[in-house]
């Protein structure tokens, strides 16, 4: 008699779309769930960086080949924003032959657009909330027609502590960040029973530190010294949040938060 798996299979089989999910926090979400036995798309920007993880996917995880796609997605402009995130579920269904998803997790994220006060203007306010909030905001409108209509289904969005520790010059950032915490919230009573949750990372060593490694090493020191646990996140600790939401149906309009006791620094 094999044993119970009745934690390890719970996203076994389960169609999920990663939106960002060419690297950093994103990969790392797509990895875990290929890891679980999930069919996996990943999303991005890029069409040679979706080509490139999708092979590190198949890579790592051989006997999934079958079980993992790519597809891009521009969410840079607002007059396509629209067009583009329903081209990308039309696209993943057609993949997937039909089959509506189980679980979209939001991981999208420019380099962070930080405006000081005295720069702001309404232009640069609108293109700094583009990728992070609206295009989260607006695919909401779409789930319902491409999500199974169930408890077990959910969509994962993605803050930062930013929404609840404020930083100097990063009232623009924080704004939009805090707004996460009202739309998981929000979207949770307008498209239930598909659950809405968010996670909420502080500093994680990714891709987007793009400064040279020996600046990167000093501001990475600096961060690791306002956490408790003495070191910033690394992508593949953060994923595990994002698997918790997935597989938690009994949570729901809740942002989880994992940032390495740095809100109590």
């Amino acid at each position: 008699m094999s044993d119970s798996t009745k934690y390890l299979s719970k996203l076994r089989g389960a169609r999920v779309l990663v939106i960002g999910g060419s690297s950093g926090i994103g990969f790392c979400v797509a990895e875990a769930c290929v890891e679980h036995g999930a069919i996996v798309t990943v999303s991005s920007s890029n069409q040679d960086r979706v080509s490139k993880a999708v092979e590190r996917l198949k890579g790592s995880y051989p006997s999934a080949k079958e079980r993992v796609f790519g597809l891009p997605v521009d969410l840079s402009s607002a007059d396509t924003l629209e067009v583009e995130l329903k081209k990308l579920l039309e696209n993943t269904k057609e993949k997937l032959g039909g089959e509506k998803l189980d679980h979209v997790v939001f991981t999208a994220g420019n380099t962070i657009p930080t405006v000081l006060l005295e720069d702001m203007t309404m232009k640069n306010i609108v293109k700094a909330g583009q990728v992070r909030f609206f295009a989260p905001l607006l695919l909401a409108k779409f789930l319902p027609t491409y999500l199974n209509e169930s408890y077990k289904s959910s969509y994962t969005i993605t803050t930062g502590t930013t929404s609840e520790k404020p930083v100097p010059n990063w009232s623009v950032v924080g704004s939009y960040a805090g707004g996460h915490h009202s739309m998981v919230r929000n979207l949770a009573l307008d498209l239930k029973p598909i659950r809405v949750n968010g996670v909420s990372p502080g500093a994680v060593n990714t891709e987007l530190w793009n400064m040279p490694a020996n600046q990167k090493d000093i501001v990475l020191k600096a961060v690791a010294e306002k956490m408790t646990t003495g070191r910033p996140g690394q992508p593949e600790d953060v994923a595990e949040s994002y698997l918790v939401v997935m597989k938690d149906v009994n949570m729901d309009g809740s942002v989880v938060r994992t940032d390495g006791g740095y809100m109590l620094m």
